[in-house]
């Protein structure tokens, strides 16, 4: 119910955001003071914090994200729904600095599962194959995500959603190399460390080490993946963008 009356006040406020009246920024802000309560701190880093908050009229959960930098992808995601991505229900820029308002998804990271034990081969095609789906939403967006790894995939039930576009950046195809290095040592592609400019192959990398530490519980490059999938796991994470799949389509065929 919350969501309905959420999303229909955000559909007014961009209506009379588009006559200048008001600031979103600046109403996002007031909002949360007046209307949220903050549960706890779940993440926190140099460039922001990632807190639980609650409604107060309602008791809904979201989660709120608080970042210096682009958040574009944020804002292209408003009003997208997909089983394999968090709903973004608002998302305000003011010099730099985003307020986001997202979906709490419930469930277990892949990072915590993986502390208990290792994924299957069976499992490990399903989980990947889900968040394929979701990149397919993402990528036809233009919009490269450059920082996949167990601890932004959270399984909610019978599904994988991919969360934190925090790194994530629209595709430039005039730019010759990223403007900002951004991502996760290990899960990062070459060209993330100013070899090149991301694009969807680099996601495609990223999901290659995630599938072979599901697998074996190690980088690719310490330890492949045996039989079809560590072939699969190899092609992904060639470090010529060319040689990998072409996109995730091309890479939920060969896991099928």
């Amino acid at each position: 119910m919350y969501r309905t009356i959420l999303r229909n006040t955000i559909c007014w406020l961009h209506s009379v955001l588009n006559f200048g009246v008001i600031d979103m920024y600046s109403w996002l802000s007031e909002q949360l003071r007046s209307e949220f309560e903050g549960i706890r701190l779940l993440k926190e880093s140099p460039r922001g914090s990632v807190r639980l908050i609650r409604h107060n009229a309602s008791g809904k959960l979201f989660i709120l994200r608080r970042f210096q930098g682009n958040g574009e992808v944020y804002r292209r995601l408003l009003g997208c729904s997909c089983p394999h991505l968090p709903l973004i229900f608002e998302a305000a820029e003011q010099e730099g600095e985003n307020l986001v308002i997202e979906e709490f998804v419930q469930g277990d990271t892949l990072d915590f599962l993986l502390a208990d034990a290792l994924f299957t081969p069976q499992e490990t095609r399903k989980i990947v194959k889900q968040l394929c789906q979701g990149l397919w939403v993402l990528h036809s967006m233009a919009a490269v995500h450059r920082d996949i790894k167990p601890e932004n995939v959270i399984l909610r039930e019978n599904d994988a959603v991919l969360i934190d576009f925090d790194a994530a950046r629209l595709h430039k195809p005039q730019a010759e190399a990223d403007t900002q290095i951004l991502g996760t040592t290990g899960f990062a592609a070459p060209e993330q460390y100013g070899l090149g400019q991301s694009d969807t192959r680099t996601d495609i990398y990223s999901l290659g080490v995630l599938m072979n530490v599901l697998l074996t519980g190690q980088h690719p490059s310490k330890r492949l993946a045996e039989g079809r999938l560590g072939r699969v796991i190899q092609r992904c994470t060639q470090v010529n963008p060319a040689k990998r799949y072409k996109d995730v389509m091309y890479l939920m065929e060969a896991l099928s």
